[in-house]
């Protein structure tokens, strides 16, 4: 037996937060390349803040590809075990 995830919440949460994080290193890159010696926050700062967000749409956008791959091995094997009459929950008459 396997343990399952919520892929359905993982894949919610993944398509949400993908483009957020994307969009979050975005703002924080060109901050940083625009922002004086003296502003604050310092330049170290928002390219930490910029690598944070960088690194949370990586693992987003991965996250998002295993649930996606997961889901499709799974339609595929659902659909394999109906074909061959092996239907799971299926109550026969």
């Amino acid at each position: 037996m396997t343990a399952r995830s919520a892929l359905r919440l993982r894949l919610l949460l993944a398509s949400l937060f993908t483009p957020v994080f994307l969009a979050g290193t975005a703002v924080f890159w060109y901050w940083t390349a625009h922002s004086g010696p003296h502003d604050a926050p310092s330049s170290g700062s928002l390219r930490t803040l910029t690598l944070i967000s960088a690194a949370l749409a990586l693992f987003a956008l991965v996250d998002l590809v295993v649930v996606l791959v997961r889901r499709r091995r799974e339609r595929r094997n659902g659909e394999a075990d109906e074909a061959n009459g092996a239907g799971g929950d299926r109550v026969r008459s």
